[in-house]
């Protein structure tokens, strides 16, 4: 039998067939800007072997001021082909095909040089574009063509010409940025006529036998976007101009509607592909938060798309394709699309990674290789570090032993599942369960390590993670007041509560709080709702009228910090903001500066500028921090026995899942 018979169906494109229906779709990885491209090439090649049907790489620039940002890597010169070649070279040495994406920023590019179709600044760029004139139009054109001539000379299999997310191509199709009143603006021909002229003239540069997909913007979320019908008329002209495929992008990078981040619902616009397929004759590829072989084939099956791209699922398992035909679905590391270690930092600025693999973007550097010397390895505790190091080393040949004093793997992952919006942790956790097995480690459950427990092992790791910091608040020993981890496990809270501490544990706990009914995250309609987003054949840029209309709140809630200023500036860098405006949508209150001074029957009493005050609340819950349980590493040490201390219980740091498998793996690859 078949396993996922769509989703591994060929696909033909006329001159050359894909194996099957997936895309990797593009990510900015930062690994070109390194100039290693020895580590470039082995990102994609890892990603070929591993099944991918096609590979469209990040963003490459077509000239200085459509970069990104100042330095982005682009292909200019000679030296820029050689290196490009390499990376096409190795993929196709590993039996996959490449497509090089063409990126234009636009008035996105953080530069004083930016340009754009009117000079109108993004809200989120200190700089304003200059508003290009006709000869800066067709240099800009043919830079873009330049650089898909030079992406085949490179060897590529093809190029992605970048027209969504709100870049430069977009910019010229919406109103939202083109004021222009000449041949390049006004009416929709004239606004879509860049995007057609660039796909036209890079087809009759490159000649018929040469993949061309167009990333076309299906529904922008910004006011005075696209209307459904401009989408249409513009997929039938690129179509017409000579695209192979029609990529879909969602959404621009200002919009304040999230669209790939966890709390978003599985292949939430896969109905707007549907609705675009039966327009054009050429394959569409739908995309934005499909991660499970199953909701792939899901969506090919109902004839919603002719392809799925998924980029971040090939950060968190390289596999993932080849693990699905062979019918190891249950083995694919879940993208958990926390975007804390790829978003976050590409918009660091930092080199991206993945927080369930830590080998993304480092396959040359941290290797799992097999070991020519067995241990008996003992870890203590089986939540995010504990189980990745376990699982490393077992894999690697260790015999390990892992023990866990719950009744359940997962550590603090367990609470993090039950927050609406992270349901994806439940998929997390059960992976973890399936690879310890896989990988034959030892699991001892319900039972607590003890230092003669652990004698005559060769290494001992100490994963046993946080406790919770105490805040030292008079009364805190109350009925009435409970901890983050008596919460989430279903402790009885009242209606009126006030949640002490600010970090992503008190906005988790927030979220639950004032959460009643399904979650949004598994009920589209309801998330449309919740988020304003409605339909673009009703409003340009597919806005509802009405705006987010989010459930009632199930409590009333006051989330306070000690610290003066904006709650949760220490959140992700491209999540905090969803998180904030939850709480808003909400009503929930969000406090600084205070200082809290006691907590009686009658609620919770605190200082502020202003003066005191007491906020009359049923039930305070304490979420101020974590502190490391280094108990049983310092008892290791009184009785002289050696032992790695890795994950919260080397530091404590807002449940940092993230650097906890980060050292996890890398402990146990070292081993």
């Amino acid at each position: 039998m078949t396993h996922y018979p769509h989703l591994l169906k060929p696909l033909d494109l006329g001159f050359v067939t894909l194996p099957n229906r997936v895309l990797m779709g593009s990510m900015h990885t930062g690994l070109e800007e390194t100039g290693d491209w020895a580590r470039v090439a082995e990102f994609y090649a890892t990603r070929a072997r591993g099944g991918v049907s096609l590979i469209v790489t990040g963003g490459m620039a077509p000239n200085p001021e459509g970069g990104v940002f100042p330095g982005a890597a682009g292909l200019y010169s000679a030296q820029d082909i050689a290196n490009h070649r390499r990376v096409a070279d190795a993929v196709h040495a590993a039996g996959g095909r490449i497509a090089m994406q063409i990126l234009h920023a636009g008035r996105y590019a953080y530069s004083k040089d930016c340009v754009s179709a009117s000079a109108v600044k993004s809200p989120i760029s200190p700089f304003a574009p200059k508003a290009l004139d006709e000869a800066g139009i067709e240099a800009q054109i043919a830079d873009i063509v330049t650089a898909a001539t030079r992406a085949q000379e490179a060897g590529y299999d093809g190029v992605e010409v970048m027209g969504s997310e709100g870049y430069f191509l977009n910019q010229f199709l919406a109103r939202h940025v083109n004021k222009r009143t000449d041949r390049w603006g006004g009416d929709y021909a004239n606004r879509m006529r860049l995007p057609v002229e660039v796909v036209r003239r890079v087809r009759a540069a490159v000649g018929p036998k040469f993949i061309l997909i167009y990333r076309i913007s299906l529904i922008d979320l910004v006011p005075d976007g696209s209307t459904w019908e401009e989408v249409v008329t513009l997929a039938k002209a690129v179509e017409a101009a000579g695209a192979t495929m029609l990529n879909t992008g969602i959404g621009w990078h200002e919009a304040r509607v999230p669209t790939i981040a966890t709390s978003v619902p599985r292949a939430v616009f896969a109905w707007l592909t549907a609705r675009l397929r039966p327009e054009v004759s050429i394959p569409v590829i739908t995309s934005n938060r499909i991660n499970t072989p199953d909701v792939a084939e899901g969506i090919l099956a109902d004839g919603q798309a002719d392809m799925v791209s998924m980029a971040r699922p090939f950060l968190a398992d390289p596999d993932f394709v080849a693990k699905a035909a062979a019918g190891r679905a249950a083995e694919i590391a879940p993208c958990i699309a926390c975007n804390q270690a790829c978003l976050d930092h590409t918009f660091s600025g930092k080199l991206t990674s993945c927080l369930v693999n830590p080998r993304a973007c480092a396959e040359t550097e941290l290797r799992y290789t097999p070991t020519s010397s067995p241990k008996r390895v003992a870890v203590v505790g089986a939540g995010a570090a504990g189980m990745m190091c376990a699982i490393v080393a077992a894999g690697r040949g260790h015999q390990v032993t892992l023990f866990e004093a719950q009744d359940r793997v997962g550590g603090l992952l367990n609470l993090a599942k039950v927050i609406p919006g992270k349901e994806e942790f439940r998929g997390l956790v059960d992976w973890f369960a399936v690879m310890l097995e896989r990988a034959g480690v030892d699991v001892h459950l319900n039972q607590r390590a003890a230092v003669q427990d652990l004698a005559g092992f060769d290494e001992v790791v100490v994963a046993t993670g946080v406790a919770p910091r105490d805040p030292g608040i008079v009364g805190q020993d109350g009925a009435n007041v409970l901890d983050y981890g008596a919460v989430l496990a279903g402790a009885p809270v009242g209606k009126r509560v006030a949640v002490v501490g600010a970090g992503g544990i008190g906005f988790d706990v927030s979220e639950f709080l004032v959460h009643q009914g399904e979650s949004p995250t598994e009920d589209l309609a309801l998330w449309r709702r919740e988020w304003g987003v409605g339909d673009p054949a009703d409003v340009p840029g597919g806005l509802a009228a009405t705006g987010p209309q989010p459930e009632p709140p199930a409590r009333q809630v006051v989330l306070l910090q000690r610290k003066a200023g904006k709650l949760g500036r220490r959140l992700g860098k491209t999540t905090g903001w969803i998180h904030r405006a939850t709480l808003q949508m909400k009503g929930v209150e969000m406090r600084g500066g205070v200082t809290y001074d006691a907590i009686g029957p009658e609620g919770l009493h605190i200082s502020t500028a202003e003066g005191e005050e007491l906020l009359a609340v049923d039930t305070v819950v304490i979420c101020a921090g974590q502190v490391p349980n280094r108990r049983l590493a310092d008892a290791l040490e009184a009785a002289g026995i050696a032992c790695h201390v890795i994950g919260g219980a080397e530091v404590a740091a807002e449940l940092d899942a993230k650097r906890a498998i980060d050292q996890g793996a890398r402990l146990g690859a070292a081993m």
